[in-house]
This record gives structure tokens, sequence and C-alpha cells, in this order.
């Protein structure tokens, strides 16, 4: 069935999703991205929907260039999950002192912790974040001089979950394991990094006569792309370090929650969705933008999430080049926080995450999982991409 063909652009698009499934502004986005003239291929992922510039869901191979717009402004945004030793027999009946124990260890929203993390004091090193601590945050002198004023935000920012769709989880497999799993990006700093390159790019000789100026490219070669790539890696490692401590302080608190229970851990996972690697795509060296999708390569572990109330998917990449070696990187939503908030109600909210130990008030309307696609639906449009190494259900669901 899958993929099919999106006709009328100029580098071939081929999509994981049924032309009449996707809303009209998300094609119309899909086509002005395959008619730029440095773009080889455009693939598009079953969660995608409309986006800045560039869809979420998408897969675009450029020759010697960049669209900071196919990345996104939360560069690096991903997932990470670890599994526990600990199964469902092991729980409380109420998870309601867990999630606080997550919550009073992780600021969530606009929060921040009081002071910089001090890494050498975390008792577990997951994700091996505190090699090359130093290092990293000496570079934040080479960075935009635009967000010269913001380190000491990012430093108390860094191992904290912010708002939206990031999300932080406990878990049961279909086995009753007991996964912890979150969602989250590089914070402010690489939203502020984002724009800034952005309105560079915006203002370039040759992006004037775009269709789209959000789909403003950096050439290769320019002083421009290479100050875009150089913060552009240092977001993408800021990101997975969020997501490291973060990790860290949830299995501090995970234990907290157990009393009495050692807990062992094994590897953490973790992937991007938002981000750009360089890769060999049909024999040429291509820089590869991945904006709502993760990379898929022959045995790589990937995280697909669905909602707060409907589970998520560890699952394995089958190397598709067809895809350009990618698979979604969620359930991506069915209408904007905006119609959310007005179709949906509280108890609309409380009778979808039934089960699930998580807020359930007005602030996370937009959340709802009636504002999503179906996840099951999501996976089986890709069963070509990835296979599934475990289904997780939530039971204990923190948000901003």
């Amino acid at each position: 069935m899958f993929p099919v063909r999106l006709e009328g652009t100029t580098a071939p698009t081929l999509m994981w999703a049924e032309e009449q499934t996707i809303e009209q502004a998300a094609l119309q986005q899909l086509r002005n991205m395959a008619d730029l003239p440095w773009v080889h291929g455009v693939r598009v992922m079953p969660d995608v929907h409309v986006g800045k510039g560039a869809t979420v869901g998408s897969v675009i191979a450029m020759r010697a260039a960049v669209a900071p717009a196919a990345v996104g402004v939360d560069i690096g945004c991903g997932m990470t999950a670890v599994r526990t030793d600990v199964t469902a027999g092991d729980l409380p009946d109420s998870l309601r002192s867990m999630r606080s124990h997550i919550e009073r260890a992780v600021p969530v929203g606009f929060a921040m912790h009081e002071h910089s993390v001090n890494v050498g004091a975390l008792g577990t090193d997951a994700g091996g974040v505190k090699k090359g601590w130093h290092r990293f945050w000496q570079e934040f002198g080479d960075l935009h001089s635009g967000v010269q004023s913001r380190e000491s935000r990012a430093m108390k920012q860094i191992g904290t979950l912010g708002g939206g769709n990031h999300f932080i989880e406990v878990c049961l497999s279909d086995a009753d394991e007991v996964w912890l799993m979150l969602h989250s990006g590089s914070r402010n700093i690489g939203k502020e990094l984002a724009e800034r390159h952005i309105a560079v790019a915006r203002a370039l000789p040759h992006n004037q006569r775009l269709v789209d100026r959000d789909l403003a490219v950096f050439l290769a070669g320019s002083k421009e792309m290479d100050a875009y790539r150089h913060d552009l890696t240092w977001a993408q490692e800021y990101a997975a370090r969020n997501r490291a401590v973060m990790l860290t302080l949830v299995m501090q608190a995970f234990r907290q929650s157990l009393p009495g229970r050692t807990v062992r851990f094994d590897e953490p996972i973790s992937c991007h969705h938002n981000y750009v690697s360089e890769e060999i795509v049909d024999g040429e060296p291509m820089l590869v933008t991945r904006k709502g999708a993760i990379r898929a390569g022959r045995g790589d572990l990937g995280l697909i999430p669905g909602s707060m109330g409907t589970g998520s998917y560890v699952v394995r990449g089958l190397g598709s080049e067809l895809s350009f070696n990618s698979a979604s990187h969620g359930a991506g939503r069915t209408m904007s926080r905006t119609k959310a908030k007005k179709r949906f109600t509280v108890d609309d909210l409380v009778r979808q995450t039934s089960g699930v130990e998580s807020r359930k008030d007005a602030g996370v309307i937009d959340e709802i999982p009636g504002a999503y696609k179906d996840i099951e639906q999501v996976i089986e449009a890709q069963a070509d991409l990835v296979e599934v190494v475990a289904h997780l259900r939530q039971v204990v669901c923190v948000k901003g």
C-alpha cells in the first residue's frame, strides 16, 4: 500500500500516508519544499501535519544546502526511555505519590532549576551525561552573539521538561515490565538559536523569490551555513544532555517512590526527531533533515509515542532506503491546539485519560488524545519501516 507518490512536485515525494488524509495546507508545504532547487527528495511520514514552513513528519534530503525550517525551532527534540527490572505488581495501588516525586525532581512548563545542575553530584550517569560536560559549556561563548546573555538560563534549564507535547511517563509493557520514558528538546536556547539563524537566512539574496520565505536555506561553503551548522550541532548536544540529566533525575525519583526496593535499569534508548545529519542518499552525500521523524536504519532502536492516554512503541528500524532510513516520531496532531481547546472539555480529558495518573485540568486539554491521530494506525502504516520491539501503555504522565 505504501508509499504513495505526491504528484506535481519537482523532487520525488513519497508518502506513508494517504493524500486524502493530509490537510491541504500540509500538502502545499510539501510541494513548496519539494520544489526548492536544492532538494533531492522528500519523504513523508504517517504522522505528517502542518508546521512552520515545513511540515512536521517530513524527511528532506538536500544537496549542499539546509533549510532551518525543515529542522524546526526545537532543535534536537527527541525521546529517551529505559526499561527497569520493576514489574506492575511492584507498583503501589496509588501512583499519585510517584507522580509527585517526579514533579518535584524535574521542573516543568516555564519553571527551571534554581541553580545549574551539579552533574558531579548525580549518582547515576544515565546516557554518559558527565562526559565532556565542562567542554560543552565552554563552547557557549562561540554561539550566535544574540544568545550570549542566555547562558545562565540555559544552564538552569538543562534537566527540565518544558510544556506542550513534552512529557515524562511511567509505562508498562505488554509483559508488565515498567519503563520510564520522556520527551523534550533543547528548551529555550535551541529555539532562540533557530529563530536567529532563520532570520539570517530569510535576508539572504538567493531566498528573496521563494514562494514561502520560511523555507529560506543556507548554502554550503557560506559563512552563514557554517555558523548555523555550528550552533545546530551544539543545540542538538544540549537536547541530548537535557534528556540525559532529566532521565537521571527521574530514575532517582522513581527509586525514592519505591522505598526498600532495589531498582535496576537497562541501557537507555535515545533518539532525536528534529535534527540534521550527513548521510549517503541514493549514492550521494546529502544533508538530511528530519522534522518530526526518527532515523530507522537497520537495527536502530527508536521510540514512537502516542498521546497521553494511548500508549507508545519501542521500535527497531528495518533500514528502508526508500524512506531515507526514517520513520515517524509519534502519532501526529489531527487538530490545532486552539481547536482542541474549543472542541473538548475537562470531562472529555478525564474520560480519555482514564487509568493514567496525570493532570486532568483545562491547562492540558490541548494535549487530549482526541487531538491526535490513532497511534495504532500510524504504526501499521510504516510496517515496512520499523518492527515493534515493545508496546507500552502509560500509567503515569507528567506534563508542563
